[in-house]
């Protein structure tokens, strides 16, 4: 199922120059997005009304885009002003338009109802800019459905297993249990890790053999990953009382990242991620070191979810058993399956 009445990841902000038109697939729609003049986004329907040429392929004049194929010109309202060798335009001649607004770096596209496109809508995420964090940013493109990359995502525990050697995870990351919370358009899972190696293992915690880690992310529709991890010496959690730590607790290191799923059609999905340290605590090349770890990590995930892809395509009607790690999972497809398809 693709629900269309939500806000989705399109790409990086940088990913969309001045001068050249992007194609990009959504919910198995082709959409070609580009800038005016002024720099603002405009997202449209890649598909020409006259012989449905892809649009992609046009050329940008000013607050337009010209087809290429044979010279129609539309305007950022998706209206054809011009038709070259014919005077008369049909009032029909136009192409579809789709909200989109340009924040915290991401291209945010709403492909459903456009009367239902409330931009406060749209998850807060990380800026790039932000002078708490340097973060850095990366991308991966699957061969599976997209509530598979969601589940990964709602249930950690397989850290101890997929991501052993990428991010260190010991065995606490399958043998606790988060608190799980239910909020506006999403869920919140927290918990400590108690008394555990650094993750990841070349954070300045490092300097540590064992720390206490509180974490803490939303997932929020429809499907944007926010987590906050906070490393601090052993004890912390118990003089916490296993609860959330003081805002103003010193932490020996803490770290951000924001990622989106956007289902591209309902068998291929794109993984949009920035990650990095607190400005305190790291600089470039460490937040350079953390995405290509990040990156070999999220490699490792791909390579389990193409396959886990591969089996369920073999038997569908296969339904997965359920564990108490997936608390998070079964209230967020809920949640999902409540939303205007």
């Amino acid at each position: 199922m693709l629900i269309r009445n939500c806000w989705y990841v399109a790409g990086w902000s940088h990913d969309f120059a001045a001068d050249a038109p992007v194609q990009r697939q959504l919910l198995g729609d082709p959409v070609v997005l580009w800038r005016k003049s002024d720099g603002t986004m405009v997202a449209m329907e890649d598909r020409c009304v006259h012989r449905l040429a892809p649009l992609s392929l046009g050329r940008i004049e000013g607050d337009h885009l010209r087809c290429m194929y044979h010279g129609l010109l539309f305007d950022s309202a998706g209206r054809c002003k011009e038709i070259p060798g014919q005077d008369m335009i049909p009032s029909n001649a136009c192409v579809r338009t789709y909200p989109v607004v340009e924040r915290n770096n991401w291209i945010w596209v709403w492909m459903g109802d456009p009367a239902k496109a409330d931009p406060s809508r749209i998850a807060k995420s990380k800026a790039l800019d932000d002078p708490a964090w340097v973060l850095k940013t990366g991308e991966l493109h699957y061969e599976a459905h997209y509530e598979l990359i969601n589940d990964n995502l709602l249930d950690l525990t397989h850290l101890a297993y997929v991501h052993a050697n990428s991010f260190g995870a010991g065995p606490a990351w399958a043998q606790s249990r988060p608190k799980v919370e239910v909020i506006p358009e999403g869920v919140r899972s927290s918990r400590w890790i108690s008394n555990t190696p650094p993750v990841p293992p070349l954070s300045k915690a490092a300097e540590h053999d064992r720390v206490d880690i509180w974490t803490s992310y939303d997932f929020v529709l429809p499907g944007v990953f926010l987590l906050y991890t906070a490393m601090f010496p052993p004890g912390t959690a118990d003089a916490c009382g296993n609860g959330p730590p003081p805002a103003d607790l010193p932490t020996l290191f803490a770290n951000f990242t924001s990622q989106a799923v956007t289902p591209t059609s309902e068998t291929t999905t794109s993984y949009y991620y920035s990650w990095g340290p607190a400005s305190e605590h790291g600089d470039e090349a460490m937040a350079q070191a953390m995405i290509d770890v990040a990156g070999m990590a999220f490699h490792e995930d791909k390579v389990m979810i193409e396959a886990q892809q591969k089996i369920i395509n073999r038997n569908p009607a296969t339904r997965p058993m359920p564990t108490t790690a997936d608390k998070a999972i079964t209230i967020f497809t809920r949640l999902m399956q409540s939303q205007d398809a």
